[in-house]
């Protein structure tokens, strides 16, 4: 490699988790590829990483040679992670990214790993992102902290991201910022990848698609009870809320949902309440008060019922 080829190039390490979703790696790190196909030279230098340099799993079982984290910090390090990210941190993991982030290098999270970085103490007064699936436990570990529902985000010397297809849209950002808006759209173009999104375009379909409804007034109870899960509304709230009376709730909710409104919105409450017991380490006890249930045993009781199983088998 020339001397020349030395500087232009970036090394950008991706600290691989077990457990880590193949295409939200993939999709971070072959554009980058591209780019260096594209420009002729060696632009990026992709490695993998984990703390001790033995390859990682990831979710599919294909197995991923890494180096060790401390070997080569480079210009930008991501944390890719997926599954339950709040069980992969280690006391190693944070002092390195720690260390990292003094020596200036730049610090990223992909999927489930900028929870990563809010348990190492470095989202704190950042503007950033998570996958959605991993909110819940992130907002319940660290309720300083408030991540946006967007593809990605850029804040200075951090870089977060949804996961999934969304690092096709962040590379496209970041090789746009170094080599230029027709370069990065060579690069896009080379994976078929024409309508680049914003980075705050959402992660989720509408609330129209996900629900398979288009009333407005109950769309926006829908999202009212997807917002307000730990301290749930009740009928005459909700029908103030949304200016209806109390029997014009009820019949949105049956016409179109075939279920009436205390099911709906208790089967939204157990669906958060799953996510926490699969993500975060909260107790049983803490997640049916997060999920707005009484007791312990009432939300128990609950959950046997929708998912056919206690909450701790869930967790099992």
């Amino acid at each position: 490699m020339s001397e020349q080829s030395n500087r232009l190039t970036q090394t950008m390490g991706f600290v691989l988790l077990p457990g880590f979703a193949l295409m939200s790696y993939a999709s971070a790190t072959e554009p980058l590829r591209a780019a260096n196909l594209l420009a002729g030279q060696p632009l990026y230098d992709v490695r993998p990483l984990s703390v001790d340099g033995n390859a990682v799993s990831s979710s599919s079982g294909a197995l991923i040679p890494c180096e060790r984290l401390d070997s080569s910090p480079g210009h930008t390090v991501f944390v890719c992670a997926g599954g339950n990210p709040s069980s992969f941190g280690s006391s190693a993991l944070y002092t390195a990214l720690r260390h990292l982030s003094r020596n200036g290098v730049r610090l990223g999270g992909i999927s489930g790993g900028p929870y990563i970085l809010a348990a190492a103490g470095l989202l704190d007064g950042r503007d950033f992102t998570i996958h959605w699936e991993h909110s819940a436990a992130l907002i319940e570990a660290f309720p300083d902290l408030n991540p946006r529902q967007a593809r990605f985000v850029l804040d200075g010397n951090r870089i977060t991201c949804g996961g999934g297809v969304a690092p096709l849209d962040m590379m496209h950002a970041l090789i746009s910022e170094r080599m230029g808006a027709d370069f990065a759209r060579r690069v896009s173009d080379w994976y078929l990848h024409t309508a680049v999104a914003e980075p705050t375009a959402p992660q989720r379909a509408s609330a129209a698609e996900r629900f398979r409804v288009n009333h407005p007034v109950l769309l926006n109870v829908l999202e009212k009870m997807e917002a307000a899960i730990e301290q749930p509304l009740d009928r005459a709230q909700m029908a103030d809320f949304a200016g209806v009376s109390l029997r014009h709730l009820d019949r949105l909710f049956a016409q179109y949902l075939k279920a009436g409104y205390s099911e709906v919105y208790r089967n939204f409450r157990l669906a958060h309440a799953k996510r926490l017991l699969r993500q975060s380490p909260l107790s049983v006890s803490e997640i049916a008060v997060a999920t707005g249930f009484s007791s312990a045993s009432h939300f128990s009781r609950a959950y046997a019922g929708l998912f056919g199983k206690s909450p701790k088998k869930e967790r099992q």
